[in-house]
């Protein structure tokens, strides 16, 4: 058996977990052998049909993650870790007992990409820009001073990417996830992913 299957959204999320397992010191997990799928319906179809798509794949992996954005998904009205335990029972219930948890972003996985390495900056073109990243955010109104993350982390990620006259790719996400420090990364999603992996794969002796 193969150690992780992962259901995710889109082409974006696929690289950030990538990047991410590509980390397991970081996480603090043994390394993870895992296969990464993305819904051919997306967040729709990873809200709702998760466990159809994933029951298949029970006797051939030990664990299941699901991770998808809260916005678009098309349950807005279901409350994130609410719609997230609701994917998780479907999956407990459907071939995975005990081996499966589900990640509901919100409000999007860009949430996970803002934090204070200046990593971000470089990332997204800004290593050598003035004003910093983070001062330009400010005064656009993107990422006001008094809160920990930008009110639509999309929306600022692509302004910024705009401004550097970076093209957007899913390589970006991959590049974030691999090099921007874990340490303190306290976003509820992020810790419910990294708790489920740590869980399933603590470091080896």
């Amino acid at each position: 058996m193969k150690d992780l299957i992962v259901l995710v959204a889109d082409k974006n999320m696929e690289h950030t977990v990538r990047g991410l397992l590509q980390r397991p010191q970081a996480l603090d997990v043994r390394a993870i052998d895992a296969e990464i799928f993305v819904h051919p319906r997306h967040g729709p179809g990873c809200a709702n049909e998760a466990h159809h798509f994933l029951r298949p794949f029970a006797s051939s992996y030990r664990y299941a993650l699901v991770l998808f954005d809260h916005d678009g998904s098309g349950r807005e009205g279901t409350a994130p870790n609410a719609l997230a335990d609701e994917v998780k029972q479907r999956l407990l219930a459907n071939g995975w007992p005990g081996r499966a948890e589900a990640i509901a972003l919100a409000p999007e996985l860009e949430v996970w990409v803002w934090s204070d390495s200046p990593q971000v900056a470089a990332c997204l073109g800004w290593a050598e820009r003035q004003p910093p990243l983070r001062d330009w955010l400010a005064a656009t109104g993107l990422w006001p001073a008094d809160r920990a993350k930008p009110a639509n982390p999309k929306h600022a990620m692509e302004a910024a990417l705009r401004q550097a006259r970076k093209p957007r790719s899913s390589a970006i996400y991959r590049d974030l996830a691999s090099k921007v420090s874990l340490r303190g990364h306290n976003e509820p999603a992020f810790l419910r992913f990294s708790h489920a992996l740590r869980t399933w794969f603590p470091p080896r002796p």
